[in-house]
């Protein structure tokens, strides 16, 4: 079985852009929101998949992706997900020996920007970079899902 294990933080400043390896855009939505499944479609770039993911347990749970045509995920995002969409474009960024994911949100999540970092273990070491704000690992307005149907211009 797959397993993410991430942490997720605010991000202050942008000295992190000086570290970028790659920008991608990305576009998501929600088909299905529940405490036990999420099932979400995202355009990556060129690319699609469907992501089903499982209840958190602290900061892992069940991850399972798998790729789908563009012109798929353009009518699930059109016609099932929940509104609004998740605009943002991904940063890869490096620090120490790990690769950060940091996403700046667009749209009506505009403003937030986030840094995720997956994790072999839950206890496992990182370097905390002078970017890195307050961990939001556990505060359930900072998932995707939920900034889907709580954005946060609305908070």
């Amino acid at each position: 079985m797959a397993v993410e294990i991430e942490r997720k933080f605010l991000v202050r400043g942008a000295s992190w852009r000086d570290r970028v390896l790659s920008e991608t855009r990305l576009l998501q939505g929600y088909l299905s929101a529940y405490p036990a499944l999420t099932v979400r479609a995202r355009i990556r770039g060129e690319t699609a998949f469907l992501t089903l993911k499982g209840r958190t347990q602290g900061i892992s749970r069940a991850e399972f992706e798998y790729p789908i045509p563009v012109a798929d995920a353009e009518v699930m995002l059109r016609d099932l997900a929940v509104s609004p969409l998740i605009e943002k474009t991904r940063f890869r960024v490096a620090c120490g020996d790990h690769i950060w994911d940091l996403d700046v949100f667009a749209g009506e999540n505009a403003g937030l920007v986030l840094a995720e970092i997956e994790l072999e273990s839950e206890d496992a070491p990182f370097e905390r970079p002078d970017w890195l704000g307050e961990e939001v690992s556990d505060d359930p307005r900072y998932y995707n899902v939920n900034l889907a149907g709580h954005p946060f211009s609305r908070w």
